[in-house]
């Protein structure tokens, strides 16, 4: 739970009451002191124990911070549950601009013979993800985790035309990877960024970029924008190469 860290040290009898407040937090955040000690079994002076664990004066903060928690959870669950993000995403998909730049895409990667995935955090998940599925597809596909450190920063100029980079990124505005996107370009490599947004600048100095354009989403200071269009994305542009290449007889 939000403030109830479960890293701090509690015995048996406080686990105890962490737990039942875990599964009844919508009946504990109305409850008084001797209510919670009776259901738990254990003394008053034992929740209160247990309340200046998490750093609460008394039973009447920790209760208020916990029904913030509860409030903000609710919050939370009504954001995530909310589709029409996804819905106006995958009719955007249907869209001949989107199917453009799959296009674009496609066309610049298919005579590649090595694709770079490249992300940091969220999007490097999906990035290492991205390397599978490109090379179970079509073609050899090496996820970069450190881009500024990784082998691939130098190029020989003999290999350089026949490497694509892939950037993910949410905001399209990651430093380490507009630095390597520069080094790159210098070396003739062709560039593909898949982005929340065509204005960003990794978009602008990609040779295309495919934006999917989301909401973008926060909790505290973590970015929780969603990555299933990153994902489709990646699969869209892996299935249109396949497509190509079968047609061609390739």
């Amino acid at each position: 739970m939000l403030f109830l860290d479960k890293t701090i040290e509690l015995n048996d009898t406080e686990m105890d009451i962490y737990n039942y407040i875990a599964t009844n937090l919508d009946t504990v955040t109305y409850m008084r002191i001797r209510d919670l000690a009776d259901a738990t079994h254990v003394s008053t002076t034992t929740i209160l124990r247990f309340c200046r664990k998490f750093d609460c004066s008394g039973f009447s903060e920790f209760r208020v911070k916990l029904q913030m928690y509860a409030q903000e959870r609710t919050k939370i669950n009504v954001d995530m549950s909310d589709e029409t993000t996804y819905i106006d995403f995958l009719k955007r998909t249907a869209q001949p601009e989107f199917k453009a730049n799959i296009a674009a895409s496609a066309k610049i990667l298919r005579d590649a013979e090595l694709v770079l995935f490249v992300g940091i955090g969220s999007s490097g998940i999906i990035a290492e993800y991205g390397a599978l599925y490109f090379s179970s597809l079509f073609t050899l596909a090496l996820h970069i985790e450190d881009p500024l450190n990784h082998p691939f920063y130098h190029l020989s100029s003999k290999l350089s035309d026949k490497i694509c980079m892939i950037a993910i990124s949410v905001s399209g505005e990651n430093e380490d990877i507009i630095k390597y996107i520069h080094q790159l370009k210098m070396q003739k490599c062709k560039i593909i960024t898949i982005t929340n947004s065509a204005k960003s600048t990794m978009a602008k100095l990609s040779d295309a970029n495919i934006a999917y354009y989301i909401n973008k989403e926060m909790y505290q200071e973590a970015d929780i924008t969603s990555q299933l269009p990153a994902i489709y994305t990646v699969e869209c542009i892996a299935r249109e190469i396949r497509t190509q290449l079968d047609r061609e007889g390739k």
